[in-house]
């Protein structure tokens, strides 16, 4: 075999270390569409459909993407490592505490619906009144979560834009009132799979700064 350059096959690029430099998380009642794809053809970051509602500010712990996988392995005698595995269960949360009073914080923290019935009016319309149900509902959510990093050679956008069509929450913190700091309302939600879109999490990669790394890259990316 030929002699190898370490450099090259290492192929270590730190270009494409990301970074999450600004990021915004938007909610949304499953009435809402699907996210397709938040790119036009040229990888400009497109609108999202109707009914999403930004989070806003959050704590500089940022969105924690957790993971749970497990497996049923099956042990043989004659082998000191399981002789087969199966996935039993793999899911994905996600974990942010909004620093913000507005209408998707506390809706996504309080099981509230984002539109119609029950939902929060216009900020400053009217007064804000929301009681504990004797049976909480269970409520699905869209959410998509995007970040937005650049190019360090040409300091274009590339947005890291994450969907889950159907999620449900799964645990929150203690909101605590205190003049020393924000109140604050963190929440987790379990991704589940969507009947329409097939899946319980779909991730896209692009724009400007993305394409920034043509041709070398195939399609397009880096």
């Amino acid at each position: 075999m030929p002699a190898a350059d370490f450099t090259e096959i290492a192929e270590l690029r730190q270009s494409l270390i990301r970074k999450a430099l600004r990021y915004a998380i938007f909610a949304a009642d499953t009435t809402a569409d699907l996210v397709t794809n938040p790119f036009d053809a040229g990888g400009v970051l497109q609108a999202l459909p109707a009914g999403y509602v930004a989070v806003g500010y959050t704590t500089t712990d940022g969105i924690t993407f957790s993971g749970d996988l497990s497996t049923s392995d099956v042990q043989s005698g004659q082998s000191s490592s399981p002789t087969r595995s199966d996935v039993e269960s793999d899911t994905v949360t996600a974990q942010w505490v909004p620093q913000e009073t507005n209408k998707a914080a506390i809706a996504l923290y309080d099981n509230l619906p984002l539109s119609g019935t029950g939902a929060l009016p216009a900020l400053g319309a009217a007064t804000w009144t929301w009681s504990r149900p004797k049976t909480p509902p269970t409520l699905y959510r869209r959410l998509v979560f995007i970040a937005e990093d650049l190019n360090k050679d040409t300091g274009n956008a590339i947005y890291i834009v994450r969907h889950f069509p159907s999620a449900l929450r799964s645990g929150r913190e203690d909101e605590q009132w205190t003049r020393t700091a924000e109140i604050a309302r963190g929440v987790t939600y379990q991704a589940y799979i969507d009947d329409a879109a097939e899946t319980d999490s779909i991730t896209w990669i692009d724009g400007p700064g993305w394409r920034d790394y043509a041709p070398e890259a195939p399609g397009g990316g880096g």
